[in-house]
């Protein structure tokens, strides 16, 4: 067999070297590797060096694809070296068996190449092998089974080419100018898994078509249906078998046949597994077997063939993506599709964990799995897809992903209002959930507008004591504080508090919980009193009632300090914060939300109490933690990052500040839409720290941009558009532009005395403003007038 194409695998030759000649009692080696990854390559270049550097050693060459293969290899060695029969009868492989164990033999290297049938293997050919001090036989093999069985531990794996031995055969085939950079070719490689049939099919394609490494990347990546058609392509190699498939989708056929035949089991787990995430497949999510033992041996056999590849020390596994692109070609071809796409969803459905904190680990591992199955379009007729669907919508969610949320909620909404009545609970529960997300995607209109419709049939349906009723309400009333919209916020939670109040004992969690909300929602509109006065209720039954480390007691005494920091009462926010950082510090992870949200708080405490220097530091270690577990556009680690930046202005690092928001709106642009309270509020805090570094105009550029926005997206009365407009007139002072910051502040007081309550925090500032900088025209007026006034020339 010609060999013009194939290079490389330098260290795989040197260890069967090492085996073969330095290692005693050696007679029998083994070469493995998954199909298509050149083991007769590599034996064909172990056979050239034997017979470059070893000339009194004599190289035989059996192929074992089939009996009759390796019977007329036998033949064609017994004519070679002139055997005859021994006796009537006597066969090619029989004579080949007597002449090579004999000592007259001499020194001679045996390649038995392609010997992957298990039952051919071991009822026929395994004792016509001749055995001698004198000679090796060398078996090439897809199974590390067989490997084993032949060669006890004189086995070698044949890996996957590196990245050099791949650009050097890619190039030896196609040339140096149908590669488009390095860049470039070494993606195509890593699409291709380093496997050199797959490689070889690329090239040979891009050669019949004149085309470039960059071209054939664009259509492995456009479709499925491309793809395979791509790695179904079969072509002319002369390093191989005249009647071996070159496809690398048919040469890995064979081996599924194999598994299909002698492990199921295997052959069923190795079709699930086609339908999720190439990499980091955890073994919990697959669905169980009879058996341990059995899920250990189809396991095995998977892992035997290259087909699956345990991570060290793990419960992990990774499968290549053109195994699985096989597999599904395999599935289609038989018709299974939407069979084997049903048993994945529907497992995947009951597997699949809740969305809380304790189960994170486990949610993040299945998320990828998941979210590859609910692509397919196949799985749109399984039932179980939907609250799948529900289920990693709330996981999503849960992972700041509020935009993706969105999209599978919408998907869930979608197929409950066409399979379910207007009033029907599930149909209710999706449309809460999406609106949930969108209250977190910064939708809040939206949000609003879709609990409304909600809590309208709840209340049009259910009695006004039941739960699901006031939950909705509840949930309602959030979103209206959310949206500016605080009267109405009080007004809902104050019903639902006494709705509460007359059905629930004083303890009940849901009856606290509502009160919480009450609360906030009155800091909000400014009553920080009635504030206090609830939060400290709230706090001393939870006190009486739960456990010290109780994430519900924790939580109200965080508002709590927040309503004591609105209050004034900085020193007792600090002292309780603490209490509560303490708590967390001592009970949960430190990657854990809650503990850092609480230091997050604590953190804004001590700025407001000259603390800047703790502030910093608290922070700093807070943004550390979450740059090293949160994705780089998560809200939570944005927010914390936004907050540092505060910080540091305060502690008069106004550069650092500048550096950390530019890249927070850089995050927020990238992800968020210009609407979005958060991207508005780091735009806002930019253009103050703008301000505090003498860039006056870009300041006013800045906030002239975020109040445009919220005047098109936010009622007059929001407290986020009002906050705005406040701080531009503020910008337009510095800038000289005295008028339109007086008209700005006019317009900022008149609302707020509308709309706010007499003694509110915000409206006392405004009108504060309003006064200092009035006062500071009169002052010009003043100075001009005298400046303009006749010199006094008497003595």
């Amino acid at each position: 067999m010609e060999n013009r194409h194939f290079t490389g695998r330098e260290s795989t030759l040197d260890e069967l070297k090492n085996k073969l000649f330095l290692q005693a009692n050696t007679e029998k080696l083994a070469l493995f590797g998954l199909g298509g990854i050149g083991k007769t390559q590599v034996a064909l270049q172990l056979a050239r060096w034997v017979k470059a550097h070893v000339p009194d050693c004599s190289i035989f060459w059996a192929p074992a694809l089939s009996l009759e293969s390796f019977e007329q290899a036998c033949a064609q060695i017994a004519k070679e070296l002139q055997i005859y029969q021994n006796a009537d009868g006597e066969s090619a492989m029989e004579m080949v068996h007597r002449q090579l164990s004999s000592d007259k033999a001499g020194k001679w290297l045996f390649i038995v190449d392609n010997a992957d049938d298990v039952d051919l293997l071991s009822d026929e050919l395994d004792q016509h092998f001749p055995a001698s001090k004198n000679g090796v036989t060398l078996l090439t093999t897809r199974s590390r089974e067989v490997a084993m069985s032949f060669a006890g531990r004189h086995i070698v794996e044949l890996q996957k080419m590196t990245i050099e031995e791949g650009i050097a055969f890619l190039t030896k085939i196609v040339g140096e100018e149908s590669l488009c950079g390095k860049e470039s070719t070494i993606q195509l490689l890593e699409e291709l898994n380093f496997l050199p049939l797959a490689i070889s099919q690329a090239a040979y394609y891009i050669c019949r078509n004149d085309g470039t490494t960059t071209r054939y990347l664009e259509i492995m990546q456009k479709t499925e249906k491309d793809r395979m058609r791509l790695a179904s392509r079969n072509f002319h190699d002369s390093t191989r078998y005249r009647k071996m498939p070159n496809a690398v989708t048919t040469t890995w056929l064979i081996s599924f046949n194999q598994i299909k035949g002698s492990d199921p089991s295997a052959a069923d787990l190795l079709e699930f597994m086609s339908y999720l995430e190439p990499k980091a497949i955890p073994r919990s999510v697959l669905p169980t077997l009879n058996s341990e033992e059995e899920m250990e041996f189809a396991i095995g056999t998977l892992c035997s063939y290259g087909f699956l590849t345990r991570r060290d020390n793990e419960d992990m596994f990774d499968m290549h993506s053109l195994v699985q692109l096989s597999t599904r070609m395999w599935i289609t071809d038989a018709q299974k599709t939407q069979q084997i796409i049903a048993i994945v969803t529907q497992h995947m459905e009951r597997c699949f964990p809740s969305d809380e904190y304790t189960n994170r680990e486990i949610w993040r591992i299945y998320l990828p799995h998941a979210l590859k199955i609910l692509r397919r379009e196949e799985s749109r007729d399984v039932r179980e897809r939907y609250s799948l669907l529900s289920k990693v919508g709330k996981c999503v969610l849960a992972g700041g992903r509020a935009k993706e949320a969105v999209n599978l909620f919408r998907d869930v909404c979608a197929w409950s209002q066409s399979h379910h009545d207007e009033e029907h609970p599930s149909r209710l529960a999706s449309q809460h959930e999406l609106a949930r997300a969108y209250q977190s995607n910064g939708q809040i209109k939206q949000a609003v507008e879709l609990l409304e419709h909600v809590v309208a049939v709840r209340e049009r349906t259910l009695d006004e004591e039941h739960p699901s009723r006031l939950v909705s309400q509840h949930v309602l009333a959030g979103a209206y504080q959310s949206n500016g919209q605080i009267k109405q916020a009080v007004e809902l939670l104050e019903h639902v508090v006494a709705v509460r109040e007359r059905t629930l004992d004083e303890e009940h969690p849901s009856r606290l919980a509502s009160q919480h909300e009450l609360a906030r929602a009155y800091q909000s509109n400014g009553k920080i009193k009635q504030a206090v006065e609830l939060l400290e209720h709230v706090v001393a039954v939870q006190e009486r009632t739960l456990d010290e480390e109780h994430p519900s007691r924790l939580a109200s005494q965080q508002e709590l300090a927040g309503a004591y920091q609105s209050n004034g009462q900085i020193k007792q926010a600090v002292e309780l914060l603490e209490h509560v950082v303490a708590v967390q510090e001592r009970t949960l992870d430190e990657e854990h939300p809650d503990r850092l949200a609480s230091q997050h708080v604590l953190a804004g405490a001590y700025q407001s109490n000259g603390q800047i220097k703790q502030a910093v530091e608290l922070l700093e270690h807070v943004v550390a933690v979450q740059e090293r577990t949160l994705d780089e556009e998560h809200p939570s680690r944005l927010a914390s990052q936004h907050e540092l930046a505060r910080a540091y202005q305060s502690n008069g690092k106004i550069k650092q500040a500048v550096e950390l928001l530019e890249y927070v709106i850089a995050v927020r642009e990238r992800t968020l839409d210009e609407e979005h309270p958060d991207r508005l509020a780091s735009q806002h805090e930019l253009a103050r720290a703008y301000q505090s570094n003498g860039k006056i105009k870009q300041a006013v550029e800045l906030l002239e941009h975020v109040v445009a926005v919220q005047e098109r997206t936010l009622d007059e009365e929001h407290p986020d558009r009002l906050a705005s407009q406040h701080v531009l007139a503020g910008a337009y002072q510095s800038n000289g532009q005295i008028k339109q910051a007086v008209e700005l502040l006019e317009h900022v007081v008149a609302v707020k005395e509308t709309t706010l309550d007499e003694e509110h925090p915000s409206r006392l500032v405004s009108q504060r403003a309003l006064r200092i900088v009035t006062q500071s025209i009169r002052v010009q007026i003043t100075d001009k007038m005298f400046s303009s006034s006749p010199t006094d020339t008497r003595a």
